[in-house]
């Protein structure tokens, strides 16, 4: 079995392939994620209740593993523990003895036989039963279940291997105002940050801002027009968009300005000191237009993750000489290329990536390249996560292929393009504004914030500076959870009456949730934060409340593997909606029901405001006491 420091090499695009634990998982993944709280050891097995932050998928694959063992089992064949799919079949099912019953040429039901005889669950389960050819059913028991969830609710714990995970996301052209084409690499890159982050890993943010180029020579000019003529670099580009296209037309129109604006490029890049105090100019006050919008959007991003192209200026030209003196960069019509074999056509042509242009100049490839270098080779990353659409998808597998070949990476580091769709509009195509423009993304928050406003109706207790923190909460995050509510990877429809409804799988609807738990603690006087009841699990209702937000850790460490933040939507709305069938068939406040009973469902109760809660500030959605 791999031990759960295993690094190995990986080039991870899009697709996860081969399974673990019932679950999609890419096979080469590097397998701290997957058994970051699952790590039980052979010692454990006699007393499940020493960890916090219980994983009970991995802790019973553990077991069953063991037994598998015991009975001669090799260790090549996985339990393949699975959560029970139908009532009556178990909590959760182990269907590894077929696969191993056929190798090792036995009955699978006779193999399931010997397993569950030596299978110790103690304490933990009330019943294992076996059906079919050799389905072993686990049916936990709600003592130790009850008692798990009380020993969540502890702080996490912190897994003894903790991983450097770089993440690129966002990563805004500073020439131009952010706009919704940059919000999907936003919000999704931030959500994977924040989960790693909450797992234990050292995450390092890394906003690779487009700061550099042959625009800025432009952008550099007209702006030094504005500045001699007495304007304030601030009050200039208080329109960056505008900006942009005034500097844009001026070039187009006038060639001894765009003679200037391409010496500008020359001497920018040659770190002339008056030119380069210009571009900081022009990229402080863009920068604080993109801080904006993250503060907005509650993305955690900040000035100190910003290292854009401009960072790895001083290294592309070193950087080309190496892959010249490797002899992988070659001359091909004046331009140095590199052909990857590795990534030929089907009739056997390699695939091309120029790494300096023939009049000297570098491409996105070359800077690419040294960050991957300075992210493995200064920052010590592990694993390097990109957040960037599916068009980049043969740019970075093109990148990835030349770093380890030319030994920028090593091999063990875990190199991983999370692609993600379009965000499309009611007509089915890239969403624009009526006209056909770009739709920027200032304007898009600021319409969620007025729309979410006239959904919300006000209570008339609040106050006008509370009910307008509700909309901005209740606007952003159905914007937010209507993104990474969808498989990262398809395009989705954006449709503000379904985002911003109060019934499905929506952001407003968890939110809702989350408060109507905090209005039966207000209606019972007593403060949830403080509360401390003794849990008892007895109605099937409380059971399957119980072990979905046991199941918590199980979806986090998933989102690790995977990247996929929907995973962890999905698990939210399916709490909130088992705690809603909960709440009609258990009754708390009724003055028939006895105390220890009211206490227990209100602990109950907790466990799932907490969890809910935990889990939007993951995806970066905030709750509120009232709405």
């Amino acid at each position: 079995m791999l031990q759960p420091n295993y690094k190995p090499a990986i080039l991870l695009l899009n697709t996860v392939n081969g399974t673990y634990g019932g679950h999609l998982l890419n096979s080469a993944l590097p397998l701290t994620c997957i058994y970051r709280k699952g790590s039980y050891n052979r010692a454990s097995r006699n007393n499940p209740q020493d960890s916090t932050d219980m994983n009970i998928r991995s802790f019973l694959a553990e077991r069953v593993r063991n037994a598998m063992s015991d009975v001669g089992i090799p260790n090549d064949y996985s339990p393949h523990l699975t959560i029970g799919k139908k009532a009556g079949f178990g909590d959760y099912q182990a269907n590894g003895a077929m696969a191993a019953a056929k190798a090792m040429k036995t009955n699978p039901r006779e193999l399931a036989q010997k397993i569950v005889g030596s299978l110790d669950l103690t304490g933990v389960a009330e019943k294992v039963d076996i059906a079919g050819p050799g389905f072993i059913n686990i049916h936990l028991a709600n003592d130790w279940l009850a008692q798990q969830l009380t020993v969540a609710a502890a702080e996490p714990s912190q897994h003894d291997n903790p991983q450097t995970v770089v993440i690129d996301y966002s990563s805004p052209n500073l020439a131009k105002e952010m706009h919704v084409g940059h919000l999907r690499s936003s919000i999704i890159g931030d959500a994977i940050a924040r989960v790693l982050e909450y797992s234990g890993d050292n995450v390092v943010r890394q906003n690779h801002v487009g700061d550099w180029g042959t625009q800025f020579g432009m952008l550099i000019a007209e702006l030094e027009i504005h500045l001699t003529e007495g304007e304030k670099a601030d009050l200039a580009l208080k329109d960056l968009e505008g900006f942009y296209q005034q500097a844009k037309a001026h070039f187009d129109a006038d060639a001894t300005f765009a003679d200037k604006a391409r010496n500008y490029v020359v001497r920018l890049q040659s770190g002339d000191k008056q030119l380069l105090s210009l571009w900081k100019q022009f990229k402080s006050v863009s920068l604080r237009h993109s801080e904006d919008i993250y503060n907005t959007l509650n993305v955690t991003l900040k000035p100190q993750d910003v290292h854009g192209e401009s960072a790895y200026n001083n290294d592309l030209a070193p950087l080309v000489s190496e892959l010249e003196s490797q002899g992988l960069a070659v001359k091909d019509e004046g331009a140095l290329v590199v052909f990857l074999q590795e990534l030929a056509d089907k009739n056997g042509k390699p695939s091309p990536v120029i790494v300096r242009k023939k009049d000297g100049g570098f491409l996105y490839a070359t800077t690419d390249l040294a960050a991957l270098r300075y992210r493995t080779g200064q920052l010590n990353a592990d694993r390097v996560l990109y957040f960037i659409d599916a068009r980049q998808a043969l740019h970075m597998q093109q990148v990835f292929t030349l770093a380890r070949k030319a030994g920028f990476v090593d091999e063990w580091v875990s190199l991983e393009h999370h692609a993600f769709g379009t965000m499309m509009g009611p007509d089915g195509k890239p969403f624009k504004t009526r006209d056909g423009g770009t739709v920027k993304l200032a304007t898009l928050l600021d319409e969620a914030i007025e729309r979410a406003a006239k959904v919300v109706k006000a209570n008339p207790e609040f106050s006008p500076e509370e009910a307008a923190t509700i909309a901005r909460k209740v606007g952003i995050g159905a914007v937010k959870y209507a993104d990474l509510s969808k498989t990262r990877t398809h395009d989705y429809i954006f449709d503000w009456d379904a985002m911003l409804s109060f019934e499905g799988n929506t952001g407003p609807y968890l939110q809702y949730a989350y408060t109507r738990i905090k209005s039966i603690f207000r209606n019972a006087n007593t403060a949830m934060e403080t509360f401390d009841g003794v849990l008892r699990i007895e109605a099937p209702q409380e059971k399957a409340l119980a072990l979905k937000t046991l199941q918590f850790a199980e979806v986090i460490e998933q989102v690790c593997a995977e990247a996929y933040p929907h995973l962890l939507c999905t698990y939210l709305y399916d709490l909130a909606s088992l705690f809603m069938s909960f709440y009609e068939a258990c009754p708390m406040l009724k003055a028939e029901i006895d105390q220890e009973t009211r206490a227990s469902r209100l602990q109950l109760s907790k466990a799932v405001a907490e969890t809910l809660s935990q889990g939007l500030e993951l995806l970066g959605i905030e709750v509120m006491e009232r709405m």
